[in-house]
């Protein structure tokens, strides 16, 4: 039973009207403190992320407006501490001291160097006298918190306070190195002055992946085809030579006219063979752009996408790491991703 609820119970009778009343007080002033913290943290994570110093998912809103992902990760944080210390109270309560008198402290330190910079800037007297008495009542506030956060840190230090202390470093060393990429990022993509906006790759080089001759094959032929590179052509991993002699006779039988290569695979591995053939594009020709056709399968079932296009997604992330190669993604609705389009649809 918490204090609060036991001192009632010594005061009043447990029966007694007021001690519910203390108890149904108490809970409500912790729903406003949780409630407090779920719409000031994600509004704060919203500058934050804007300034840089947090991933910039925190700032943007969702469809009821409010600060969604913000809301999101506060309440992920939450759980896992109550995990951690097994919503221990006594022990929760440390972490709770040290990081609201931070904040206190911190807040003051903020108005205090407000208030002097509007001093600074402000030539009427009267506004300076008013100012200057905002600035003392925080310089006051700031003593005592402080003076409280010092005490706080010392005496409970070694009890848990120094869990708060570390999450607070912890945190500052990622919001620093969050603002370090974005920085870093953005110096990367800022266009050069002597680098032409409209300049093109001398040739694109298109690339076909295939597996059989089915119809995801063929749409993806026919985009690739459209988009007329200056080479077109298709690729096939011999993994068994039964299912590739088929595949080739299926490509002559259709009379495709799209030349076909048959990349060896002594261990039956598929996506070294396709990375190796690219690269070798690559280093015969470093001024082309590749671009990569893959036949996907867009399903309607979570299991479904265990079963499909997991070769596929190696090869995508493998070729995402290459410069100068694009990968063109060419979906194939299954039966079952259109009764879940239906459904949306009616929904």
């Amino acid at each position: 039973m918490p204090v609060i609820s036991q001192l009632a119970a010594t005061v009043f009778d447990r029966g007694n009207v007021l001690f519910y009343l203390v108890v149904a007080a108490t809970g409500l002033i912790l729903l406003l403190a949780s409630h407090s913290a779920f719409t000031a943290f994600p509004s704060l994570a919203s500058i934050l992320a804007t300034d840089g110093f947090l991933p910039r998912q925190l700032r943007t809103r969702g469809d009821r407006l409010s600060f969604s992902n913000g809301v999101l990760a506060l309440a992920g944080a939450a759980l896992l501490l109550i995990l951690l210390f097994n919503a221990d109270v006594t022990r929760l309560i440390q972490l709770y001291v040290v990081g609201v008198f931070v904040s206190f402290t911190f807040s003051q330190l903020g108005m205090i160097k407000h208030f002097s910079r509007l001093i600074r800037s402000t030539h009427n007297k009267r506004l300076r006298r008013k100012m200057a008495r905002s600035r003392l009542i925080n310089l006051i506030g700031f003593i005592l918190t402080a003076t409280v956060l010092v005490v706080v840190l010392v005496s409970k230090f070694v009890f848990g306070a120094w869990i708060a202390v570390a999450g607070i470093l912890l945190l500052g060393l990622v919001m620093y190195s969050i603002h370090r990429h974005y920085r870093q990022v953005a110096r990367e993509l800022a266009v050069d002055e002597e680098q032409q906006a409209t300049a093109l790759p001398s040739r694109v080089h298109a690339v076909i992946l295939v597996s059989h001759v089915r119809k995801p094959v063929l749409r993806a032929l026919a985009f690739a085809r459209a988009s007329r590179p200056s080479k077109l052509d298709a690729v096939i991993v011999d993994i068994d030579e039964e299912e590739t002699a088929r595949t080739l006779a299926d490509w002559e039988r259709l009379k495709i006219p799209v030349p076909i290569t048959v990349l060896a695979s002594p261990y039956r591995d598929t996506t070294t063979p396709i990375i190796n053939y690219i690269q070798n594009i690559r280093r015969d020709s470093p001024r082309d752009l590749v671009v990569v056709y893959i036949p996907e399968y867009v399903v309607g079932r979570w299991w479904e996408q265990l079963v499909h296009n997991q070769t596929a997604l190696r090869i995508k992330t493998r070729l995402h790491f290459e410069p100068g190669v694009m990968v063109a993604s060419v979906p194939w609705q299954l039966a079952s991703s259109d009764a879940v389009r239906k459904y949306q649809e009616l929904s």
